[in-house]
């Protein structure tokens, strides 16, 4: 192989190897209004016979500040602190360098549990926990998801003002109004409320994750966005968590476009976290560059009706791909007969139509040559960091 060809390869792929484990914004968001409603029974009269009149009072109902002040005890500042200094030095001080949101929804014995955004405590040497009181602790990490974007803390249960319950995503449709709850630029404006409705219940926006990129599932909504609602809650009219806050677009010109995890991702994958502290997802095991990012010179090879695909740049010869022979310039056009146009789309197939055990048919064109390679998929968590 072209010596100057693997060095383009090796460094254009630094970004990973597949299955290995956002720029994220925050998100605010929205808001609902309820009235009280009531009958007026109509009365009648004649000259013949009087008509029964009874009056119907007014039906009690909670109101939005109400709902806003129960939910609000569940909403916590996370502050990520990292070490500084150089600890040969005799220095190993932690400093605070950034702040996001989290949601408690759930105490057990004596913890109390906290789900926030990967991004808000990924490399952290000490979590910092502000309740909606001012009260201060520190939590320990349970579990994270860096391709998710979520993580899970636990804390002492003494703490906890108030838990969140989960609501029913998939009820959501476009109009439904939401209310976000976070503390937009850090803890200065801990437990701001924004409103708004549900812009659209599904969407899927590509995103850079530090697990590489992903096509994130998200519910859209138009609130107003900061950096700080990371982590923080969207909730129903009921109060119900019904996302997580999590992304925005934040470019010349665009507004209210924040995006939330929905309810029933979250939940599953939640419950994984706390279980076992991590996600378990097939891995094969090679470095990947999208056709579209690759200089023409290296895809001459490759016949007129191959319309997209991936290029292996670089292979574990341990993992699953090196064991079944892959080789650096091998293009991936399919996975068990599914067209493949991008790293993003070979890594939704492997991560939601398979598991780990599968064997896994894929189709690549090696020197212009179309062939079939059987994969056995492992477990990321057997890779050996």
């Amino acid at each position: 192989m072209n010596t100057s060809k693997s060095k383009w390869l090796l460094s254009t792929v630094g970004a990973g190897v597949l299955g290995s484990a956002l720029t994220l914004g925050a998100v605010t968001n929205t808001d609902i209004l309820k009235q009280d409603s009531g009958t007026r029974a109509a009365v009648q009269s004649d000259n013949t016979a009087p008509y029964n009149v009874q009056t119907t009072g007014s039906t009690s109902q909670s109101t939005l500040s109400d709902m806003v002040a129960d939910a609000s005890k569940a909403i916590v500042g996370v502050d990520n602190y990292q070490s500084a200094g150089n600890r040969f030095a005799g220095s190993s001080e932690s400093q605070k360098v950034g702040t996001g949101s989290g949601v408690v929804f759930k105490t057990e014995g004596s913890d109390a549990y906290i789900i926030t955004n990967n991004h808000v405590i990924e490399d952290a040497s000490k979590i910092g926990i502000t309740t909606a009181s001012g009260k201060e602790t520190e939590a320990v990490l349970v579990g994270t998801d860096p391709l998710t974007d979520l993580a899970v803390l636990k804390m002492d249960k003494k703490y906890a003002e108030g838990t969140l319950a989960y609501g029913d995503s998939e009820q959501l449709r476009a109009g439904d109004a939401v209310v976000a709850i976070g503390n937009p630029l850090g803890l200065d404006f801990s437990g701001t409320v924004t409103q708004g409705i549900v812009s659209a219940p599904t969407r899927s926006i590509d995103v850079d994750t530090s697990a590489g990129k992903w096509e994130m599932d998200v519910i859209q909504t138009d609130a107003a966005i900061n950096p700080g609602n990371s982590g923080g809650a969207l909730l129903n009219a009921s109060g119900e968590l019904i996302g997580i806050n999590s992304l925005k677009i934040a470019q010349n010109g665009v507004e209210g476009l924040g995006f939330a995890i929905p309810s029933n991702d979250v939940k599953p994958l939640v419950e994984k976290l706390m279980k076992d502290g991590k996600i378990t997802r097939p891995y094969i095991g090679v470095g990947l560059v999208d056709l579209a990012d690759v200089p023409e010179m290296y895809v001459r090879d490759i016949p007129d009706s191959v319309k997209g695909g991936v290029m292996v740049g670089n292979v574990d010869p341990d993992s699953p791909a090196g064991k079944a022979g892959f080789r650096e310039e091998d293009v991936i056009t399919e996975v068990n007969g599914k067209a493949i146009d991008s790293s993003t789309a070979l890594r939704k197939i492997l991560y939601t139509d398979l598991k780990v055990g599968d064997q896994a048919k894929f189709t690549i064109y090696r020197e212009g040559k179309q062939q079939v390679v059987n994969i056995t998929l492992t477990s990321n968590a057997d890779v050996k960091k």
